[in-house]
């Protein structure tokens, strides 16, 4: 049988070890795909550390998966050899639930299928994917410029479409990382009045040259008090994983505003009397599904959204992911295979 390489984690909080193991063959409603590119997320913590119940190992994680249609299982629809596809953070649905049925397949009842968590991932050279787990990917992207897009771009734009604000309104963003600099690239293109917000004079000429309109520095100034002298926001994307910073931001919300929170915190202190007298409000966002993604692709390519990436190959992925936890990434970490 043929063999492929894959990078897997053994057991919970055990290293990346890389492996050889026969290539899978697709299952009724699968296909297999040739791995070109996937993106190395934070989220990889869940696998890696064991921060689910009932991950199944040895695991290969990663979900922001970009390559090309390999082979296709029985009874798939609408994918054939050779198509470019992408696979984020969700991992299918069943399509029958009451969930499913409203619109809100993120939220499936019956099956809570994530990539790299409960199915093996893209640190391989193939992997195996629901069809209804599938993004088509536009041909001016590049397999590295589309990998982030799958989970850090998804998750951003659609925040961002779902946060109410129209454009010429003001939108902020808070945290200028992995997640923030593309938000704020997204906010631009769009055609918001974009704002960043981060720490530190010195990101000021970055988050210009990604498209912002107005940088605040919340080391040196009140981030709310700042934004209201712009009008207040109607939207905050709330990217930073620090409660601290977004509780600094909610006074900035203008009348009707809402803080959209993606990045994961453990708690948030709400001033309950700015949300009533404001009819303001604070929303999480879950990523998105295969067609959130497809449209984020779609966006991007139209109009050069792009990430910024480190590219390592395959056989270094464990160099590449203690690259990505050490926050030292400028902004995301991609991985290779050479296919």
């Amino acid at each position: 049988m043929a063999k492929m390489r894959a990078v897997q984690v053994p057991q919970a909080g055990g290293p990346l070890e890389l492996v050889e193991r026969d290539i899978p063959e697709p299952g009724p409603g699968t296909v297999r795909i040739k791995v070109q590119a996937c993106g190395i997320c934070h989220s990889d913590t869940v696998t890696k550390d064991g921060l689910f119940p009932g991950i199944h190992y040895p695991r290969v994680p990663g979900h922001e998966v970009i390559g090309l249609v390999d082979a296709v299982g029985a009874d798939v629809r609408g994918w054939s050899a050779g198509q470019r596809v992408g696979v984020g953070w969700h991992g299918g649905n069943c399509g029958y639930c009451d969930t499913c049925r409203r619109g809100n397949a993120f939220a499936c009842e019956t099956e809570t299928l994530v990539t790299g968590v409960t199915s093996d991932g893209g640190y391989a050279d193939y992997m195996i994917a629901p069809s209804s787990a599938l993004a088509r990917v536009p041909g001016d992207l590049s397999a590295v410029e589309a990998a982030p897009l799958m989970c850090a771009g998804v998750t951003t734009f659609n925040a961002l479409r779902n946060s109410g604000a129209r454009p010429g309104e003001t939108v902020a963003i808070l945290g200028l990382g992995g997640l923030g600099h593309l938000g704020v690239q997204f906010a631009a293109k769009a055609g918001f009045k974009t704002v960043a917000i981060a720490r530190g004079a010195d990101k000021a000429p970055l988050a210009r040259q990604l498209g912002a309109h107005h940088y605040i520095d919340n080391a040196a100034e009140d981030p709310a008090a700042a934004l209201q002298k712009l009008g207040g926001a109607k939207a905050i994307l709330a990217t930073a994983t620090s409660a601290e910073a977004m509780n600094s931001v909610q006074g900035g919300l203008a009348p009707t505003g809402a803080l959209m929170v993606i990045g994961a915190v453990d708690r948030l202190t709400v001033d309950a009397l700015n949300l009533i007298f404001g009819s303001r409000s604070i929303k999480g966002w879950y990523s998105g599904t295969s067609i959130d993604s497809q449209e984020t692709l779609a966006f991007s390519a139209l109009t050069g959204v792009r990430s910024m990436n480190e590219v390592f190959p395959l056989v270094r992925a464990a160099e590449a992911y203690e690259r990505m936890t050490s926050g030292g990434a400028r902004f995301r970490v991609v991985l290779t295979t050479g296919n």
